[in-house]
């Protein structure tokens, strides 16, 4: 595994990269994480996707894990996260339709959105959305987001993780076997409250535009994977895979949220499977 610091646009990413290990396909795989995560949450997945002969790449978003964590909110804006993506894979040599570049939650958000700049092969979204359509909703969460920045910065990051750890959303994950449990709170642990609370504000839900009328012009093929036991998520990656041109549809059986975490090798097969067939 190599370790790799990046610097675009005045800030520094942190980058995990995996080469891989038998006769590459001749593509890239980028994994970009969701809230409270970082590259090294993706664990074994890593080796797995280099296993199978792709390039990976797992960035750390701003703010999380060791990526800078600027001041000021607007430098996580959706656009900027954009920019910085695409700016750190000119710096790696990564050519343009030569990558596939992968989101879970907060990450397949951003992943979308920058997919659309037409830079990608392919798109892999895990639990995402295109946002809040609704222009009241979204202004509800977009104070919501601020409340929880809030907290926080007074709090402190182990208070919020307790709150985090405790969502319905999550629910599924106390299954997880009690080291993996481990394993995820010491990963969520490790990051600044600076750089959570301002995630939040920059690139929350309320923040971000609403992106349901860009889906049919995004015509690379895209993968939507969901855990049956979200029904919340299922159902967006459903409504998306209507109205995106090239969109197959993966709902896995008991797992909830995070599918990488809780059921990691139906996650591989969909994600390696689709891969292939986008490099083939």
């Amino acid at each position: 595994m190599i370790t790799q610091c990046i610097t675009v646009h005045g800030v520094t990413l942190h980058a995990l990269l995996r080469q891989p290990v038998r006769p590459a396909i001749g593509g890239t795989l980028v994994l970009l994480h969701g809230f409270t995560g970082s590259a090294a949450g993706w664990g074994d997945h890593l080796d797995a996707f280099a296993d199978a002969g792709l390039h990976v790449i797992a960035l750390d978003l701003l703010g999380h894990g060791e990526s800078d964590a600027p001041a000021n909110p607007e430098r996580y804006s959706i656009q900027r996260c954009r920019q910085d993506i695409l700016a750190a894979l000119e710096e790696l040599d990564v050519p343009a339709d030569r990558a596939i570049l992968l989101g879970y939650s907060l990450g397949g958000r951003i992943a979308l959105y920058t997919a659309l700049s037409g830079y990608f092969r392919g798109l892999v979204l895990e639990s995402a959305s295109p946002g809040i359509a609704d222009s009241v909703e979204r202004e509800r969460r977009r104070a919501h987001d601020e409340a929880l920045a809030v907290c926080i910065e007074h709090e402190g990051v182990p208070v919020f993780v307790d709150y985090w750890e405790d969502l319905p959303l999550f629910a599924s994950q106390r299954a997880l076997p009690p080291e993996r449990r481990a394993t995820l709170r010491v990963q969520r642990l490790r990051n600044r409250a600076s750089g959570l609370a301002n995630s939040l504000r920059g690139v929350g839900a309320g923040t971000q535009p609403a992106l349901h009328d860009e889906l049919m012009g995004l015509d690379i093929p895209c993968l939507l994977v969901a855990g049956a036991l979200d029904a919340k998520y299922s159902c967006l990656a459903e409504e998306m895979a209507e109205q995106l041109p090239q969109a197959m549809l993966r709902v896995v059986p008991e797992a909830g949220h995070a599918v990488h975490l809780e059921q990691p090798e139906a996650f591989d097969t969909a994600v390696l499977g689709f891969c292939l067939k986008a490099f083939d």
